[in-house]
């Protein structure tokens, strides 16, 4: 969900993050440039080199956002095409029943 929000605000120009996340980091003020993968987090650089993040898979945001991106509309067409395939049984269905 937050990778879709961050490609959302991104595909709309928008500044990335919320109220809270628009100035950077909270704790070091630096800019978020890297995301967690395994968090599902947006890290700056102090934050990145932390020992809970260290061995955590990162990414550039805009490349996880493509990454994300992508997944997202596999996974959407998938939803497209099961929900073509009820409404054809459905139809089928109610002709039958006619």
């Amino acid at each position: 969900a937050r990778v879709l929000e961050i490609a959302r605000r991104l595909s709309r120009g928008e500044a990335l993050g919320t109220g809270e996340e628009e100035e950077g980091c909270q704790r070091h003020r630096e800019p978020l440039e890297v995301f967690c993968k395994e968090d599902g987090t947006l890290l700056c650089a102090i934050c990145r080199e932390s020992r809970a993040h260290r061995a955590h898979t990162v990414l550039p945001v805009p490349e996880a956002v493509r990454e994300y991106q992508g997944q997202i509309q596999a996974r959407l067409q998938t939803l497209k095409d099961d929900r073509d395939k009820l409404l054809e049984s459905r139809e089928a269905e109610m002709r039958r029943n006619w």
